[in-house]
Parts: C-alpha cells; sequence; structure tokens
C-alpha cells in the first residue's frame, strides 16, 4: 500500500505564529487517496531544511508521496520549489500546470505560484500553495490522476 508524507513549509507557523490549516488539507486530500499519512512536518522556510525532508520521506521512509505546502510564490524566502528542483530526478509539469490552471478561475495572482511536482526514485513529490482554500482547489484538479501516477511509480502498468 502507497505512503504519504505531508511537509507545511512555513517560517511564521514553525514559529507558533497561528495554525496550520493547509498541512491538515493535504492529509485528508491523500487519505482520501486511500494514501495514509505516515508523518508530517512544520518546518522554516530554510531550503537546506526542505530538501532534508524531502529527503528524509523520500528515501529513508520510502513513502511514495510527499506532498507540501507553502513556500511557492514570490516573496525572497520562498525556495519551496528550488529545494524540490534540487531533489527531484525528473520533472512532472502537467501536474503543477494543472493546478495553476484551477486556480486561474480563482484567483487573478493564479500565474505567481511557482510550486513544480517531480519524481524522486519512486516517490513523487507535488507543492501545493500556502493557502488553505488554494491546497482545496488545487487538489481537485489533480486528485484523480494521483494514484495511476503511483501505480506507475510502484512499477504496477495499469492500463492507459
Amino acid at each position: 500500500m502507497a505512503r504519504a508524507a505531508v511537509i507545511t513549509i512555513s517560517s511564521s507557523k514553525a514559529r507558533g505564529e497561528g495554525r496550520d490549516e493547509s498541512g491538515p488539507r493535504l492529509a485528508a486530500l491523500a487519505e482520501g487517496l486511500g494514501v495514509p499519512v505516515e508523518g508530517r512536518d512544520l518546518i522554516p522556510d530554510r531550503r537546506s531544511q526542505i530538501e532534508g525532508r524531502l529527503l528524509h520521506w523520500a528515501d529513508l521512509e520510502n513513502c511514495d508521496l510527499v506532498l507540501t505546502t507553502g513556500g511557492t510564490g514570490f516573496s525572497p524566502d520562498d525556495v519551496t520549489p528550488e529545494a524540490t528542483r534540487a531533489v527531484i530526478d525528473r520533472e512532472a509539469p502537467g501536474i503543477a500546470e494543472a493546478m495553476r490552471a484551477v486556480s486561474r478561475e480563482h484567483t487573478p495572482n493564479w500565474m505567481l505560484s511557482r510550486g513544480i511536482a517531480g519524481i524522486r526514485g519512486s516517490t513523487l513529490i507535488i507543492n501545493f500553495p500556502g493557502s488553505p482554500k488554494a491546497v482545496e482547489q488545487a487538489g481537485q484538479a489533480i486528485a484523480g490522476a494521483i494514484p495511476h501516477a503511483l501505480e506507475l511509480l510502484a512499477g504496477r502498468k495499469s492500463g492507459h
């Protein structure tokens, strides 16, 4: 059975300023797809720490799916895409494109999201925006394709 991890990336939330709402929504998305969440992190916007947690969940814990939320915008400390790009082997641009496309219906700033998706070994890593509402919208846009992607990465080739 596939397993997931969720990483919330927010310096303010990591300092205890406010409650993480996006992480629980990502966990609910994974659980709704039938992928139990094995672990959750709440970390600051530090590239080395983001890379470290991505490697931990992909390589040490062998999670099939790692979902991140936060750090995908234009602020100087928004470095989640760069950290993700540093650890993945291959990008999965269609996932990020679908997430941005659905955001277009809801915000004029949709094109400012820099989140990416990619594959490290047999782990799918997806960057979600930090907004709880955007997590819901983006999750709905890609939920149908995720189980198939995980099957393919696990070597279980199902019908195309």
